[in-house]
């Protein structure tokens, strides 16, 4: 129940992005204001059986998809795998509590060419991401960006932003820290002298 409720807010998240819609087009369609989706998708709040009812109804999914409770084989997917995004973007949760800084793990299928530029979004928080493998396109504001294994980014998540995998060659893993209420990390130690440029 902890790891459900912990996955829930980036779960419908998602699932809203699947659809192309912004939270304000979302609150239009289902009368569920605008800061309670933002809450509800930053981990802030718990959503009731009613707003998931509205939120299955605008997403055209059923109540156990967006909740990460259907079998696996109505899912798609092997017992073990981690959860399914629009794109076939695997999203392996690796904080499993509500609130505060939150860490995922992404997986991006191989395509044969890069796609078209990628969909951006924009809502509030912070975002790290660090490349573990493969060659992520990062389009952020009016910036393109193609990252490769080590490279990290951090950015305002009110900046629009959205990736592809920058292809061909496999796929893409990257980690993401999401910081929604605009945390940022705090590096406790400076970098070691002389070790610039190496």
């Amino acid at each position: 129940m902890a790891d459900t409720l912990a996955a829930m807010g980036p779960r419908l998240r998602a699932a809203r992005e699947r659809r192309g819609a912004t939270l304000t087009s979302v609150s239009c369609t289902t009368g569920i204001s605008l800061s309670t989706l933002s809450r509800i998708e930053t981990g802030r709040r718990k959503p009731t059986l009613e707003v998931l009812l509205r939120l299955a109804t605008a997403y055209d999914a059923s109540l156990a998809e967006l909740t990460g409770t259907a079998p696996a084989a109505a899912a798609g997917s092997r017992p073990s795998a981690p959860q399914r995004s629009g794109d076939d973007k695997a999203v392996l949760p690796l904080t499993r509590y509500v609130g505060g800084l939150h860490a995922h793990k992404h997986v991006l299928p191989a395509v044969d060419d890069p796609a078209e530029r990628p969909r951006q979004v924009s809502h509030d928080g912070y975002e790290w991401l660090c490349v573990l493998y493969g060659r992520l396109w990062l389009a952020l504001g009016e910036q393109d960006l193609v990252l490769t294994a080590g490279d990290f980014v951090e950015f305002d998540t009110r900046t629009a932003h959205g990736v592809a995998n920058a292809g061909p060659g496999g796929p893409v893993e990257y980690l993401i820290m999401f910081g929604p209420q605009g945390e940022r990390l705090r590096s406790r130690t400076r970098p070691a002298a002389g070790r610039a440029g190496r």
